[in-house]
């Protein structure tokens, strides 16, 4: 049997979807892979990605949430 492990789940605030994040191991073997749930009602997207390709995802978004957040922070500070 497959081993599967939670990792995180959350909701997203514009959207209400569920997100979780898992890691999964085959029963048969290999690398595992990092599975990405998404729940929107009742239909479900899933991505099941290698490590590699997880690293440069999380460092795209990483990098693109860092300069909305910096954004957001200049704009407050500028507000009367």
């Amino acid at each position: 049997m497959d081993k599967i492990t939670s990792l995180d789940k959350f909701r997203v605030p514009v959207g209400n979807q569920e997100i979780e994040l898992q890691q999964i191991e085959f029963e048969a073997g290999g690398e595992p892979l990092f599975r990405l749930r998404i729940r929107e009602h009742r239909r479900f997207t899933i991505f099941d990605i290698d490590a590699v390709t997880a690293g440069r995802w999380a460092e795209v978004m990483g990098n693109w949430s860092k300069e909305r957040l910096a954004g957001i922070s200049s704009e407050q500070a500028t507000e009367p």
